[in-house]
Parts: C-alpha cells; structure tokens; sequence
C-alpha cells in the first residue's frame, strides 16, 4: 500500500514538532546539572532557559513570510539541520557561552519547525480536514513532551551527559533526510500575495492571537507555580508532582485529536471559547484541593479544557488568514508561534509574583477573571468582525 505525499509530510513535521518538544524537554532534568557543574548560579540557568525564547520570537514571523515567498522545504530542512546541531551543542559544550549558543539555537528551530510545519499541514489539507490532522500532530508532538524528562533523566545517569542529545541529533538528522526526500508543493504554489501589514493588522487574526497569549501564559503559568504549591503546601514528593503534570499531558495527548475532529464540525472558535471558560471556572478548585487524588483528578479536567484551545485555535489561525486574504500560511503560524511564545515567557513569571505576593487560593481567583474577559472580548470581536455571522 502506497502512502500519499501529503501523508508522509504530516509524519514528517509530527516527527519535527515531536523532536523538537523532545529536545526542549529532555533539557529540563539535564541542564541544571551541567551547568552547576560549569559554576553557573541559579540566576544564570535561569536566563540560559529563558533564552529559548529569545530566537523563539525573534525568528517566528520573518520566517513564516520567507516560507511563503521559497516554500516549505529549505525552511524546514534549515529548522531540523540547527536543531540538530543545537542538541550536537549541547551534547560536546564545555563552557557556559557554548550552552547559551545551544540554547539560543534551539528556540531558532521550535520558530522554524512549529510555524512552517503547520503552514505545510494547512497547504495540503482542507478546511473541513485540517481540525483532524492538526489534532493528530499535537497528540504525536506532545509525546515528546511527556518522553522527554523521564527519557533525558534515564539515558544522562545511564549513558552519560551526550546520550540524551545524542539522540535527539540523530532524530532531527531523519528529519533532514525526509525534508529533502519527500516531494513538497512548490515554492509558486504557496507564495504570499497579501501584504505583511495587511495580515498582521486582521481583526480575526490579532483576536485570535491574543487569545494564545493568555491561553499559553496560563499553562505555561502552573508548571511553576503549582508545583511549588504541592510542594509545600501538600507535602508531596518531586516524583508525586511530575505525575500530576504527567498524567495531564496522557490526557491532553489523547484528546488532542478529539478536539480537530470538533473543530472540523463545529469551527474552532466555539471550541476556544468553551474551553477558555471550562478551565477559567475549574481553576479556583485547584487551590481548595486538599488530597493528591482530587489535585490530580482537578489539573486533569484542567489540562483538558485548556487543550479544548489548542487544536481549535490552529485550524482557527488558517480561517483567519484566509478571510484576510492569504493564499498561504507562513505569516498567519508565524504570528501564531510569536503569540505562543509571548504567553510562554510571560505566564511562569508573573504566576511565580502573583502566588509570592497573594498566594494560590487569591492568584486562582484573579488568574480566571482575566481568561474570561479574554473570552469575552473574543466573542464579541468575532460577532464585530463578521456582522453577525454564526459562531
């Protein structure tokens, strides 16, 4: 039995977005030692985890525009080849400045692989069928996310420090090889003919990334803060604590592609907004959570109403583009990676003031009101923009 091209081009970019979730996470229990190793200070891992998003938000628009005016393929074959190379970095680097290199690498090729690899999946597939297939992407992708602690921890005390990004190489090295293998539309059948300032200033699209920035800062705001939280509050163990958020990254895992089929029937903006109002009102109950199984049933049906977001929002970013007039898709998953990443910086470090300040109970009950007025303004700029079109 034959696989169709655009088949393949899905496996392959769920095989980039996986490697690279890989490579992210795989850091998180590996760096810390390395680098106290090298002398650094708390304050210096700090920003060599932050730097990420440095390149991240740098690199994301300028080349969304540039996937759409060459194609696909050069962009991704580059995103994967750094990829590689970062991890190749981080395996051999001596000194601090080469892990900051590394680093600063990575978030280079997350902007690449994420932003250009959902540009191809929204070429090749329809309206009525990108909710599933993106759906599909995020669940392989996440995989890398839940592997990649417990796969990072285990082959770095078994095989040494370059083990872990050993591997992580010779996936993105795979990734190369099927880029340049499998045959992509050509560079004349997704050029960009929308000027850049025309998309960017899109009401539907400026809606819809604002929407990313709250809905990232506020995972990307528990991973910090609800783990201090368990922590002292509840006593449990690292190893307690990483199963709340492992257990809720199976369930997002598995619905994921649950969630593009929804989408692909009822528009993914309804979903956006049922979720962002499902997670506002399960988030005061975190706090109150007295025993691990209600913490862990709680961030559960959390992770899943925010998941409800995710996938919607991706077919919704190509809706977007189209009703601004884009014939593809690289500017439209650039901005939506740039959104993301804004939310990834900024959620961890205003959750870690605002619990400091006002602790959890308090926090969970400000945190929901703003993911509502967000909800909100959302329906009421999308009933604006369409003059009173169905949701």
């Amino acid at each position: 039995m034959t696989v169709s091209p655009r088949a393949l081009a899905v496996v392959l970019v769920t095989l980039g977005t996986f490697t690279d979730l890989l490579a992210y996470s795989i850091a998180v229990p590996v760096l810390p030692d390395i680098t106290g190793r090298l002398g650094a200070s708390p304050t210096t891992i700090g920003l060599l985890f932050a730097s990420f998003g440095v390149t991240l938000l740098a690199v994301s628009v300028p080349v969304g525009r540039l996937s759409d005016r060459i194609g696909r393929r050069l962009p991704l074959v580059i995103g994967m080849a750094i990829l590689a190379a970062s991890t190749m970095l981080f395996a051999f680097a001596q000194t601090l400045p080469w892990l900051f290199v590394a680093r600063l690498l990575q978030g280079a090729a997350d902007a690449i692989t994420w932003g250009v690899g959902f540009a191809l999946v929204a070429d090749l597939y329809t309206a009525a069928e990108r909710g599933r297939v993106m759906g599909l992407v995020m669940s392989g992708s996440n995989l890398g996310f839940m592997l990649g602690p417990s796969i990072g921890g285990w082959l770095y005390e078994s095989g040494g420090p370059q083990v872990p990004f050993l591997l992580v190489t010779a996936l993105a090295v795979l990734g190369v090889a099927g880029f340049l293998w499998i045959p992509l539309p050509p560079p004349g059948g997704v050029r960009e003919d929308v000027p850049f300032h025309t998309l960017v200033r899109s009401p539907d699209i400026a809606a819809c990334a604002v929407v990313l920035v709250v809905v990232s800062g506020t995972m990307s705001m528990f991973e910090p803060v609800l783990a201090l939280h368990l922590s002292s509050e509840l006593g449990l163990t690292p190893g307690r604590v990483g199963l709340v958020f492992g257990v809720a990254a199976v369930a997002s895992t598995v619905l994921h592609p649950v969630y593009g089929r929804l989408a692909d029937r009822v528009g993914g903006r309804r979903l956006m907004i049922l979720g962002m109002v499902v997670g506002a009102a399960i988030m005061p109950w975190l706090a109150r959570a007295e025993t691990y199984a209600s913490v862990l049933t709680l961030f559960l049906v959390q992770a899943g109403a925010l998941s409800m977001i995710v996938t919607p929002s991706l077919t919704y970013m190509a809706e977007a583009g189209v009703r601004a007039g884009a014939a593809s898709f690289g500017v439209s998953y650039g901005l939506y990676n740039f959104a993301w990443g804004c939310g990834l910086l900024a959620g961890p470090a205003a959750g870690g003031a605002l619990y400091e300040r006002l602790g959890l109970a308090r926090m969970l009950l400000i945190w929901p009101l703003f993911v509502l007025v967000t909800a909100a303004w959302f329906v009421v700029a999308g009933r604006r923009t369409r003059k009173g079109a169905p949701l």
